[in-house]
């Protein structure tokens, strides 16, 4: 930035202040959900002499950004007022106009920005705009919060593939599967309705051929409320069912090699499938093709609920970001462990789980946390 002072100067009250309302900011962009994907979540609240005059929020991809929802609350009571925005204002036109010259135009006197836009479209110049327009620009105010919120848009803007969640159920003893591949159910109700939730929180959920073929899961979103994800199956040999439940309905998308057999790529078209070969290696489809192929559609958020292969190879090539995991108080004994396909020579190539959380599902535990060798935000 050249125009723009960032400021790590201010006073205690207005800290407080732009905190709170920052925070308020947050609250409302977080209902954005998965709707508004591929473009961030965002959230806005304008603010005039301490009583907010205007708020909104991006509902939906191709709907009003968060600022226009704000101005047209706020309406002539925009003039000379603050707006907190949890994301830099867009400079460039996409679905709908740019936001930052809206400010402008609408008199806003000081914006208050939580993070920069990571897009290169962006990037430092929707606060251009608004310095040049005369606007006060401060921030960014509770950076980490609001890059957290946006994790995903921040990895698919910054290294082209979708921030990956590795959902597991297991035994104490690691067990995720039994040998007869039998696994239904480890965990309780709560656990279960829970991992529908994060169904609901992804983009696109994603399988391996082996679980659609033992299990036939629908790969849908219920017990809560939320959409179902895109459905993603990683089959290098086509050999799922045509009836399979999860491709019933959705937008479905399945990975294949690039050799694969071409009437069962065409059956599954003219059922409204999406077929993507991609390389394979070492037996396996290439997860960083298939990881980038999806953020070439806009997938922000992936939640990976393959099998003990599928999870041990997102593992073993460092291309998970956060794993969730529902453990269930019993032993299973001998069986299939979470990443079965993953191997390490020494306890020093172990990878750790940092900042986890450990709750309760029931009589379940629910652990969440980021890989270690995922890249920093």
């Amino acid at each position: 930035m050249t125009k723009v002072e960032e400021r790590n100067q201010m006073t205690r009250g207005e800290e407080r202040a732009h905190g709170y309302f920052m925070r308020m900011a947050l609250s409302l962009a977080i209902r954005g959900g998965t709707a508004v994907s591929p473009n961030p979540k965002v959230g806005c609240v304008i603010v005039k002499d301490g009583q907010v005059v205007g708020w909104g929020y991006h509902k939906r991809y191709g709907g009003p950004h968060a600022e226009v929802e704000a101005l047209t609350m706020a309406g002539d009571r925009a003039q000379g007022a603050t707006a907190y925005v949890t994301l830099e204002p867009c400079s460039h036109h996409g679905k709908t106009p740019p936001c930052a010259p809206r400010l402008v135009e609408a008199g806003i006197r000081r914006v208050v920005y939580g993070m920069m836009d990571p897009n290169p479209k962006v990037n430092g110049r929707g606060l251009e705009i608004l310095a040049s327009g005369g606007v006060e620009v401060v921030g960014p105010v509770m950076e980490d919060r609001c890059r957290w919120e946006n994790r995903g848009f921040i990895r698919r803007m910054t290294l082209g593939r979708p921030w990956v969640t590795l959902k597991g159920a297991l035994s104490v003893d690691g067990t995720t599967c039994l040998e007869n591949g039998k696994s239904k159910w480890i965990t309780g109700p709560l656990a279960r309705q829970k991992a529908h939730l994060l169904r609901a929180e992804h983009d696109a959920i994603l399988v391996g051929i082996n679980t659609v073929i033992n299990d036939d899961p629908a790969l849908n979103v219920r017990s809560v409320d939320g959409d179902s994800p895109k459905k993603v199956i990683l089959d290098g040999g086509l050999r799922v069912p045509l009836d399979a439940k999860a491709l019933k309905d959705g937008e479905r998308i399945v990975f294949t090699s690039t050799d694969a057999p071409k009437d069962r790529v065409e059956a599954l078209r003219d059922m409204g499938v999406q077929v993507c070969p991609v390389p394979s290696q070492g037996g396996l489809l290439d997860l960083a093709s298939v990881l980038s192929a999806l953020g070439g559609m806009g997938v922000n958020s992936l939640l990976v609920e393959g099998g003990p292969r599928v999870l041990g190879a997102f593992v073993d090539r460092c291309l998970g970001d956060m794993v969730s995991l529902f453990i269930s108080p019993s032993i299973l004994g001998r069986g299939l462990q979470l990443c079965e396909s993953f191997e390490i020579e020494g306890m020093e190539n172990r990878v750790h789980i940092r900042d986890h959380s450990i709750r309760r599902a029931g009589n379940d535990i629910w652990l969440e946390g980021c890989l270690a060798c995922s890249p920093a935000l």
